[in-house]
């Protein structure tokens, strides 16, 4: 495992794009160029951590990252997380792995809570979810249209650390090894 780079745009959308073409898991409807992708990379990691799982070859397999819950000052400790696996490679604690990591990374920087959106009907994310830790802390009905039906999102939560009365800011990431 280690820090997703700007050059694993082209990796990051073999996973993502049949994602966004063939599924309503992400409400994306266009896959986002290369260029695009490398800018979501390049503006999200300077803030929130962006994870790489490889496998022996060195082949892309799963990424996770973070990103801003809400844009308003007193959301600051609070994140939305995402973990997206290569399909031969789900159901091998890939996910796990990522998300495992993500969460330590987010907690060391100081986040307080993550919360994972599912769009419905999505079994295996929702246990996923449970099992990694999450509950159920939301639903927005009929809140997205794609591939000719209306989605639920459901949002879950997971507490990263203590809320104390006087939080200090969350920091940037370290972009130190991962392993």
């Amino acid at each position: 495992m280690r820090h997703v780079l700007t050059d694993d745009a082209p990796g990051l959308l073999l996973i993502y794009a049949p994602i966004v073409e063939a599924s309503h898991i992400t409400f994306e409807y266009v896959v986002p160029s290369e260029a695009e992708m490398r800018m979501r990379i390049e503006k999200g990691s300077k803030k929130y951590p962006w994870l790489a799982a490889v496998d022996d070859d060195g082949t892309l397999i799963g990424y996770a990252y973070a990103c801003s819950w809400r844009e308003r000052q007193a959301y600051q400790w609070a994140v939305e997380v995402s973990v997206y696996t290569h399909p031969d490679h789900q159901r091998r604690g890939v996910a796990q792995r990522l998300y495992a990591k993500l969460f330590q990374q987010l907690k060391t920087q100081g986040f307080v809570v993550a919360y994972g959106a599912i769009t419905l009907p999505n079994s295996a994310s929702v246990a996923f979810h449970k099992a990694m830790g999450f509950r159920q802390v939301g639903n927005f009905e009929t809140c997205g249209f794609k591939l000719g039906a209306w989605h639920d999102v459901e949002f879950w939560g997971l507490p990263l650390g203590e809320c104390d009365e006087n939080p200090t800011p969350p920091h940037t990431p370290s972009l130190k090894s991962t392993s």
